[in-house]
């Protein structure tokens, strides 16, 4: 069957869900490649159902979370976030709460931030959703995996990738944190972790997979064929019982290394990025006017900075030095 979750804002082919009841596999494809497949605010919260749909149904053991197109992802749609940060109420809409008496905290108030930051702990939002799942999730990664694309690779239980794919977050470049730092330290290692913070750099899919983040690298051609191979392993081992009960033993494990700790830590430590005063010859690199700027060209324009290798975009990194 097929179920496509829209809401009246977005498109309703942005998110397609269908699962086959037979194998017991689900597919969630993210398809807005137009746009790198950058979720809206809304492509989030349906994306949070869709799992929260799988998470209980019955026909489901195995998750695939895959992109239409060239690329995995390169995160969520700036524009459309950075709108919404800077009106009075728009981020209202993230809680769920648009049409509802409620007063969002003002701006230049520590909470205004804080409660976006702090909301993408929730399942609901879709940001951290995949912790929480007790099925077995898949992500197919190709191309880019940039921001919350790599949250959810982060997260997920396998990950398999093509060798072109690149991980890492544009935030190291214009803010210095994100919400899922806490988690990439454990499952990348810190040392190799805290170089991608501090040079803001991407990794390649080898470098990943030598680190343990990657279960599977193959070329572009043989993606699908791969996930269906580790998918459908998957469904066809243990019961659908014995997978929660799997999954909770690893998800005590995971609260146990402080997971959820630290998405809390590391909200408030996004939160708190905007005080950062920029160095003397960093002025135009300063968090808040990357954000005047728009984060989009702030982060393009700071990319040429940097040698090829570690540029952020394929045709910077495809670029002579």
């Amino acid at each position: 069957m097929s179920d496509n979750l829209h809401s009246s804002d977005d498109d309703p082919n942005w998110i397609l869900y269908e699962k086959d009841p037979a194998t017991k596999i689900a597919t969630l494809t993210l398809n807005r490649p137009d746009r790198l497949n950058a979720p809206t605010i809304g492509m989030r919260l349906r994306y949070a159902d869709c799992l929260h749909r799988a998470n209980i149904d019955d026909d489901v053991k195995v998750l695939v979370i895959r992109g239409e197109g060239d690329d995995f992802g390169t995160g969520q749609d700036l524009p459309e976030f950075m709108e919404a940060v800077n009106s009075d109420d728009g981020l209202l809409r993230e809680m769920m709460l648009e049409d509802a008496d409620v007063v969002y905290p003002p701006k230049r108030n520590f909470r205004h931030g804080a409660t976006a930051t702090q909301w993408f702990t929730d399942p609901r939002s879709g940001c951290r959703t995949l912790q929480e799942f007790k099925k077995i999730s898949i992500v197919e990664v190709k191309g880019y995996c940039y921001g919350w694309h790599f949250y959810q690779a982060g997260d997920a239980d396998l990950v398999i990738s093509s060798d072109d794919a690149l991980f890492g977050h544009a935030a190291f470049r214009y803010a210095g944190a994100a919400p899922r730092m806490w988690w990439w330290a454990t499952t990348m290692g810190l040392r190799k972790f805290q170089e991608m913070v501090f040079t803001g750099r991407p990794f390649t899919a080898a470098e990943m997979a030598e680190l343990g983040f990657i279960n599977s690298v193959v070329p572009r051609d043989q993606l699908e064929a791969e996930v269906a191979k580790y998918a459908s392993a998957c469904a066809n081992n243990r019961p659908t019982d014995v997978v929660f009960m799997q999954k909770t033993f690893f998800e005590i494990m995971k609260q146990h290394q402080g997971e959820y700790m630290g998405s809390l830590v590391s909200g408030v430590l996004e939160s708190l990025a905007s005080y950062g005063r920029p160095d003397a010859r960093e002025a135009a690199q300063d968090t808040n006017a990357a954000i005047d700027q728009g984060l989009t060209k702030a982060v393009k324009d700071f990319d040429e900075r940097f040698p090829p290798e570690w540029r952020l975009s394929k045709r910077g990194r495809a670029a002579s030095e």
